[in-house]
């Protein structure tokens, strides 16, 4: 069998930081890293930098064509077993719905939605006992935000959904883990649309792309369907729990953060 592990989003951020640590062996034994992004010269700089062997994919996966690629390349790869598939690719646009661009919102549901969907489905058929998933989802799943309307409504979905699918596959030893982390400073933030609204909601601090990759590895290979790497966030996730939104709300308008 050939191990395989796939990586979107791995050209930069907190994808390349998970690359580099799944070459160092920290998602167990992998034979081959395929790593999917937009940007050809940087997976090529991947494949270079890493002593696990990368296949690159220089793939936007907001078009429906990537899949049937990935698809294609498992089928047509003897002996290959999906070990880890990392859905990490991802962008945000903060600001009101109505200041937005017609095509953000429809791009941003495709890339954080459909994709991982389509990605799962995919590799369902290659997965074996041991399998992991990584979805990388974020705090503002854990209560609607408005000026990220999009995107914590979609990250909430990779959560509902990476806890779902973590309960039907777990009697397989198939375990599907949901990230929350808070934001990293990275490309991510680059063009945020909206700068004010950006700078309120970061204020709640960065953590690293170094310490999130980490986090998140370790948390798949230990079955665990949630991971919240930043301490302070875990004691925000328990207080999302039973404070109601509108009283959540209110707290974050008193705090300048919506």
């Amino acid at each position: 069998m050939l191990r395989v592990a796939i990586v979107t989003g791995a050209s930069s951020g907190l994808g390349r930081e998970l690359v580099r640590r799944i070459d160092a062996g920290e998602a167990g034994h992998i034979d081959e890293i395929w790593a999917i992004a937009r940007r050809l010269e940087r997976l090529e700089a991947l494949r270079r930098t890493s002593s696990t062997p990368v296949r690159p994919f220089c793939l936007d996966l907001t078009d429906p064509s990537s899949f049937e690629v990935i698809e294609g390349a498992l089928a047509e790869t003897p002996g290959a077993e999906v070990a880890l598939l990392v859905n990490n690719a991802g962008f945000g646009i903060f600001g009101s719905v109505a200041s937005q661009r017609t095509k953000d919102g429809g791009a941003m549901a495709r890339l954080l939605m459909q994709a991982p969907v389509e990605l799962i489905y995919r590799t369902l058929p290659y997965l074996r006992a041991g399998s992991r998933i990584i979805n990388i989802s974020s705090v503002a799943a854990f209560i609607p935000q408005p000026k990220l309307a999009v995107y914590s409504a979609a990250k909430r979905f990779v959560l509902d959904l990476s806890r779902s699918l973590d309960a039907e596959l777990g009697s397989a030893d198939i375990h599907v883990t949901a990230v929350c982390p808070k934001f990293m400073k990275t490309e991510f933030l680059d063009k945020p649309g909206d700068d004010v609204a950006a700078r309120a909601m970061t204020a709640i601090g960065f953590e690293s792309a170094e310490n999130v990759a980490k986090a998140a590895l370790r948390a798949s290979c230990a079955g665990k369907d949630l991971c919240i790497p930043s301490l302070d966030m875990r004691a925000y996730y328990a207080v999302s729990r039973v404070l109601p939104y509108k009283a959540a709300l209110a707290a974050e308008r008193l705090l300048g953060i919506v």
